[in-house]
């Protein structure tokens, strides 16, 4: 059953992405809507093809993805959606206030922070990695997010960061699980572990699945990822 509108009935939004293979802000607030059984409409917007900004444009100001149609109501940038969704659906956000306002603090520092970890390891789905060379910035942002999610399985009891449920919290880290699949990082037991439950999850499948499937190549994302170690192995389809 969907996680319905506050009083009102389950609607539906177009949700506009990009490349399921490279887009980790797209993923966001997609995994939370699929795991939460929210309905929308996905519209993907192809990275490379002429002037990918100026037909982001034509749907978001900002000449970015992902973007939130609600009828007339545009809301771009994944936090500004996420937010958007959990006034309008309970399940976003946990219920208790202690956790809530833990989850939406690590959100928000996924959101602004880990900067070595998501510049030098883009998301790459469908290709494993050999790093050439792992800088002391890049094992600090890996400490830390050891020690956020173990703080946060402690607190709350698991199997998801805030608790029993999948919220926008574990949203806001799916593209991570992907980042240490696809270049070998490694974090302690308990957060490997929570990288294996979150690749688990239908959304997460489903979406890796579409990733591995797509045939379009973006130089760019491709020109970064090879550049900063060796390609071990491309599962996407050729």
């Amino acid at each position: 059953m969907g996680v319905g509108r506050r009083g009102g009935r389950n609607p539906m939004y177009d949700l506009y992405i990009g490349n399921k293979n490279y887009s980790s802000w797209s993923l966001r607030p997609w995994v939370l809507m699929r795991e939460l059984q929210i309905g929308f409409q996905e519209h993907l917007l192809p990275f490379g093809q002429e002037s990918s900004w100026q037909g982001f444009r034509k749907i978001s100001p900002s000449g970015k993805v992902p973007c939130l149609i609600d009828g007339e109501t545009v809301v771009w940038e994944s936090l500004a959606i996420v937010e958007y969704l959990a006034e309008r659906h309970a399940a976003v956000w946990p219920a208790a206030g202690t956790a809530r306002a833990w989850a939406r603090s690590a959100a928000a520092e996924m959101h602004a922070g880990f900067g070595e970890l998501r510049g030098r390891c883009s998301m790459t789905c469908g290709q494993r990695i050999r790093l050439h060379e792992f800088p002391a910035a890049l094992g600090q942002d890996i400490a830390r997010l050891n020690a956020l999610w173990n703080d946060g399985l402690r607190r709350f009891g698991g199997p998801f960061l805030a608790g029993a449920a999948f919220t926008a919290v574990d949203a806001f880290y799916a593209p991570v699980a992907f980042r240490i699949q696809s270049y070998g990082l490694t974090l302690d037991i308990a957060a490997m572990a929570y990288v294996d439950r979150l690749l688990s999850t239908r959304a997460m499948r489903e979406w890796y699945a579409d990733a591995l499937k797509e045939t379009l190549r973006d130089p760019p994302h491709e020109e970064g990822t090879g550049g900063v170690g060796q390609v071990l192995e491309d599962l996407r389809a050729k």
